[in-house]
C-alpha cells in the first residue's frame, strides 16, 4: 500500500531502499566482488521500505487505526526528514530535507476552512519574514494520459496552492509552502471514515524548512546580524549591541 500511494504522488522522485538479500554465502560473494573492485550492485534487490517524500504520509494509517473521525475532526502537527530524488544540485531542491506539516482530517467544510485559514496565515508569516512571494495554484507530478487528466483536474478544482519565492528567477520561483486539499483520496485509500461510515476528507499545509532558510539568506544576506530588526526579533535572535 505504501509503495502504491507514494508511487502515485511522486513517481519521478521516489526513493526505494535496496539491500543485500539471500544466504550468508550469497552476501559474502557480493562483498567479495566489492572488495575486488567489481560490480556488486547486481546482488541488490528492493526492500519493503520507501523513503517518505512528504511528512504527512505516515499520519493517515495512524488516523485510520483510531476508528471513526469525530465531528470536530482531527488535527496533526508533524515534522520529518523527507527524501525526493531531485535531479538538481541547487540549494532549493535538496534530496534530503526537513518538512513541517499540519494535517486536518474531517468533514469537507471543516477541512476546506482549515486550508483557507492557513493560506491567509502563511502569507502573514511570509510578510513578517519580509519575503517576496506570490500564491499560485499548482499540480502534483502525474504521468501518462490519465496522469495528465488528473493534473488538469487538480488545477481546475484548485486543490493545490503554493507560496512561491523567487530565489533563482521570477519565471521559475521556488515553492516554500504548499496548501493541499486531498478531498477523500486518503480517506478511501486508508479507510478513514466518520461515524456514519463516509470517507473523511483531508488537507495538509506543508512548510519546506530548508527552502525557507535558503529564502531568508537569499533575501536578507548571509550576515544574520544585519537582518532587519523586526525579522531578528520575530525569530528570537539576540539583540545587536552595535
Amino acid at each position: 500500500m505504501a509503495h502504491h500511494v507514494f508511487g502515485q504522488s511522486f513517481p519521478n522522485l521516489l526513493g526505494c531502499v535496496c539491500g543485500l538479500h539471500g544466504t550468508e554465502n550469497e552476501i559474502d560473494v557480493a562483498v567479495g566482488r566489492f572488495d575486488a573492485g567489481g560490480d556488486w550492485t547486481a546482488a541488490l534487490s528492493p526492500a519493503d521500505l520507501v523513503l517518505s517524500p512528504a511528512a504527512c504520509y505516515p499520519v493517515y494509517p495512524i488516523a485510520a487505526s483510531r476508528g471513526p473521525v469525530p465531528a470536530e475532526g482531527w488535527l496533526f502537527d508533524v515534522a520529518a526528514d523527507c527524501f525526493r530524488r531531485e535531479p538538481s544540485r541547487h540549494l532549493d531542491r535538496l534530496q534530503s530535507f526537513r518538512m513541517r506539516e499540519y494535517v486536518c482530517i474531517g468533514s469537507p467544510d471543516h477541512v476546506s476552512e482549515f486550508r483557507e485559514r492557513w493560506m491567509m496565515l502563511a502569507q502573514e508569516v511570509a510578510s513578517d519574514l519580509r519575503l517576496t512571494f506570490r500564491i499560485d495554484y499548482a499540480s502534483d507530478p502525474f504521468f501518462g494520459r490519465v496522469g495528465r487528466m488528473k493534473a488538469v483536474s487538480q488545477q481546475q478544482q484548485a486543490l493545490k496552492f503554493e507560496l512561491l519565492v523567487p530565489l533563482r528567477s521570477e519565471e521559475q520561483p521556488t515553492a516554500c509552502m504548499s496548501f493541499n486539499y486531498h478531498r477523500d483520496h486518503f480517506g478511501v485509500t486508508w479507510g478513514i471514515a466518520d461515524a456514519s461510515g463516509e470517507p473523511a476528507h483531508t488537507a495538509c499545509v506543508a512548510f519546506g524548512m530548508d527552502r525557507l532558510a535558503v529564502a531568508m539568506f537569499h533575501t536578507h544576506g548571509s550576515n544574520v546580524a544585519r537582518w532587519p530588526t523586526a525579522v531578528r526579533n520575530l525569530l528570537g535572535f539576540p539583540r545587536n549591541d552595535r
